[in-house]
């Protein structure tokens, strides 16, 4: 299906026509960012992690140390909660109380599922570094069936899920309209610097492509969702 069925939990209940279920909206959204947060309870105590991560179809992977506490309670069965954010602009409104952000995020609810099997362990792996950073994976030394083992590797699905998101300029009260003051929005977007060196590279190796000319993936270079404008 193309588009997930609302739950309770992923209903959105205020600017509902910000929302969207739509899998290829919010797996664009996924693909772009680069840190979820994580929340779940601890002991009754609220909890938030951010994590690096990787989508592969309907699944997120998120990995770590065996001794995450994230990790170790998300492998005990407790309810999760994923958000990832991007930030695309800052809304300046003529009134201090209607600035606002224009963003896309997407949250997930889930239990996660701890991947045992060995293959589908790397390349869980491998697509959270090939999410990081596209082209990486065939560099690099790959781990060991020891290393394997050591990290604690888990699976979401990407079946209860939202996605949120807000563009255009500001929305004023009307008679704020003719106020004497600048307007509209500052566009924010990550932009990377130039490679640095290993202070213990060796000699005569280069930035790859994918280092030195690194960007965040997008539909045809441009914005993949299209949500109504705010008005």
């Amino acid at each position: 299906m193309s588009t997930l069925t609302p739950t309770p939990r992923t209903t959105l209940k205020r600017r509902p026509a910000r929302g969207s279920y739509e899998r290829a909206t919010i797996h664009a959204i996924l693909d772009e960012a680069l840190v979820c947060h994580v929340a779940f309870a601890l002991d009754a105590q609220p909890v938030v992690t951010p994590m690096a991560y990787a989508r592969v179809g309907d699944k997120l992977y998120l990995h770590g140390s065996a001794a995450n506490r994230t990790l170790r309670a998300l492998d005990n069965g407790v309810e999760a909660c994923v958000n990832v954010t991007l930030l695309d602009g800052l809304v300046l409104s003529r009134s201090a109380l209607h600035h606002s952000v224009n963003f896309r995020s997407v949250t997930v609810f889930g239990t996660a599922r701890k991947v045992t099997d060995a293959v589908e362990k790397l390349e869980a792996l491998r697509a959270i570094v090939e999410h990081a950073v596209p082209g990486r994976w065939p560099d690099v030394r790959k781990p060991s069936a020891k290393e394997l083992q050591l990290p604690l590797v888990l699976s979401i699905p990407l079946d209860e899920a939202s996605a949120k998101l807000r563009k255009g300029g500001p929305v004023e009260e009307e008679a704020d309209y003719a106020l004497p003051v600048w307007a509209g929005e500052i566009p924010l977007r990550l932009v990377p610097a130039a490679p640095v060196d290993d202070v213990r590279l060796a000699a005569g190796v280069n930035p790859p492509a994918y280092a030195s000319a690194y960007q965040r993936p997008t539909a045809k270079g441009e914005r993949p969702w299209n949500p109504p404008s705010e008005s």
